[in-house]
């Protein structure tokens, strides 16, 4: 018997925690979050993470869990969301996995195994030297150049994951992204249901200036302010985020205020767009989209307990 598990994706600002706590208080699960910044300590406004009081008593995992200069990639994060998934189960109740890193998620759902994938900190400590010297674009093409499907799927401005393509290519002569295909036609270890929230795209990114406008009167430059007199710059990946590299070069005096609320807002968007292409391409996604139910929870909350009952994730009451 494959064991239940849901996942509740889609863009950023779309709303998936308002909805996950619902559905968690229906069936009685319990969230794992699958975001890269919400896990780090001191990265609340810009990561918008959830507070305590909007969690309503339900158990939330892999947020607030590392110091922004602790490493956190893919391969800690199924570590660590597979041990907590042993945990829910224990106690009887069902994992939610919630969030938009699509290749968090993918990591989960199709158990990718990343034990066989070698490494070599020496090419790797000479490819985080050349973007240094040379900037992420100068990587970025170097990667195009042997692997142009990965070039596409990998923002330029995520040198970690550009590094760990580049390097898989070096040390297996093989693509990443033909390897990754491989693993995603792998059949999930889980009786899952696959949710993407998703909403008109002039109404997410409508909702992604508000956030930012939002985040800004809640103190967002006063917390990358903090981090930086905490010693966490630039060079780490947690202050790489969106919301807090921006605000940062408006800090270091290399832009102004009012373009770093711009780009923000712009590169968000972006994200969002980035995150939906994404989505689009997984299999099995069951797409859930607000104005079909006229923007109301509960019958959105209905829909998905009745795929959840009919896939027997979840019993008939």
């Amino acid at each position: 018997m494959k064991r239940p598990f849901v996942v509740l994706a889609g863009p950023t600002a779309v709303g998936k925690s308002e909805l996950s706590i619902e559905l968690a208080k229906r069936i009685g699960g319990a969230v794992i979050s699958a975001d890269s910044i919400q896990v780090y300590k001191y990265m609340d406004i810009g990561s918008a993470k959830i507070t305590k009081e909007e969690m309503q008593g339900v158990d939330h995992y892999l947020v607030d869990e590392f110091l922004p200069d602790e490493e956190f990639h893919v391969v800690k994060f199924q570590q660590y969301a597979k041990k907590y998934m042993e945990e829910i189960y224990q106690k009887g109740q069902i994992p939610i996995l919630v969030g938009g890193t699509g290749f968090y998620i993918q990591a989960i759902l199709k158990d990718i195994d990343f034990s066989e994938q070698e490494s070599d900190e020496a090419y790797r400590h000479e490819m985080e030297k050349l973007a240094a010297e040379k900037g992420a674009e100068y990587l970025h093409e170097m990667l195009r150049k042997v692997d142009e499907k990965s070039a596409k799927e990998i923002h330029a401005n995520n040198v970690k994951r550009v590094i760990r393509a580049l390097e898989y290519y070096h040390l297996s002569g093989e693509k990443i992204s033909e390897h990754n295909e491989k693993e995603r036609q792998k059949q999930s270890p889980y009786n899952f249901a696959y949710f993407v929230l998703n909403d008109d795209r002039e109404k997410i990114y409508e909702k992604i200036d508000r956030r930012v406008e939002l985040m800004l009167d809640h103190g967002l430059v006063d917390e990358v302010r903090h981090l930086k007199e905490m010693g966490y710059g630039k060079e780490l990946v947690s202050m790489q985020g969106l919301g807090y590299k921006e605000i940062l070069s408006y800090l270091d005096g290399e832009i102004s205020y009012e373009e770093s609320v711009y780009i923000l807002k712009r590169d968000t968007r972006h994200f969002a767009k980035r995150q939906l292409t994404w989505f689009k391409r997984e299999s099995d996604v069951i797409w859930v989209n607000k104005p079909d139910f006229s923007y109301n929870n509960g019958e959105i909350l209905n829909f998905m307990e009745e795929i959840l009952k009919e896939k027997k994730i979840i019993k008939n009451s």
